[in-house]
C-alpha cells in the first residue's frame, strides 16, 4: 500500500460527521500501519461541478484533440480521475441522504466514470479498468440500514466501484444513528472501522 485516497462527501464538518469520523479511523489505522500517503478528496467542499452536454463531450474527448475551452472544462475529471489510478486504496466516507448518495458524490461518479479510461466497452460488455484496488466505504445513516432494499447509497456505489473494476470492498456501517440507540451504534462502528484498519 503506497497511497491512500480519502474521500468524504459530508455537508457536517469533521466534529460532526460521524461518517467523516468512521473513515478517518480507517485512514488512520491504514496509515500507521502501512506508511502510505494520504490524498483527502473533500467533495462538499469543493463545488464539484455536475456534468453538461459540454462537459460530458470535453471528458471525452482525448487531450490532445481538445480545444482550449474542452480542456478546461476536463481539467477537474483529469484530476479526480488521475486520483482515483494513483491510489492503491480508496476510502470512501459518506452519509445516505434520503436513501441514497449525496449529490457531490453522485457529481464524483459522473465525472471519474470516463469511457477509455477507467472503464471500457469490449464484446463481452463494459469491463472496469482500475482493477487491483482496495476500496473501504464509511456509512452513516440517520434511520436506513444500510444493505435494506431501499439503501439506494450503498448497494449503487459498490455496484459503481465494481463497474470501474473495484470489487474489493468493505463497508463500515453506523446506521439508524438517530433511534434511542445511536451512541451505542456509533460506538460498534467505530470500534469495527478500527478493526478493519488493523
Amino acid at each position: 500500500m503506497r497511497n491512500i485516497l480519502f474521500i468524504t462527501a459530508s455537508i457536517r464538518p469533521d466534529a460532526e460527521s460521524v461518517s467523516r469520523q468512521l473513515g478517518q479511523n480507517i485512514v488512520d489505522g491504514l496509515a500507521a500501519r502501512t506508511g502510505a500517503g494520504v490524498t483527502t478528496r473533500d467533495l462538499a467542499a469543493n463545488d464539484l461541478p455536475f456534468v453538461s452536454a459540454e462537459r460530458f463531450a470535453a471528458n471525452l474527448t482525448p487531450a490532445a484533440d481538445r480545444t482550449p475551452e474542452q480542456a478546461e472544462l476536463a481539467a477537474i475529471a483529469d484530476t479526480l480521475i488521475a486520483e482515483l489510478q494513483a491510489a492503491d486504496t480508496i476510502v470512501i466516507a459518506s452519509p445516505v441522504y434520503n436513501f441514497g448518495p449525496p449529490a457531490t458524490l453522485k457529481a464524483w461518479a459522473d465525472l471519474v466514470a470516463r469511457a477509455g479510461t477507467t472503464f471500457r466497452y469490449t464484446a463481452n460488455g463494459p469491463e472496469g479498468l482500475l482493477k487491483g484496488k482496495k476500496a473501504y466505504l464509511a456509512i452513516a445513516t440517520g434511520g436506513t440500514p444500510v444493505g435494506a432494499e431501499f439503501d439506494f447509497m450503498s448497494r449503487w456505489l459498490t455496484f459503481f466501484l465494481g463497474f470501474l473494476g473495484i470489487t474489493d470492498v468493505d463497508i463500515v456501517a453506523a446506521d439508524g444513528i438517530m433511534g434511542v440507540d445511536g451512541e451505542a451504534k456509533i460506538a460498534a462502528a467505530r470500534d469495527a472501522a478500527l478493526k478493519l484498519a488493523a
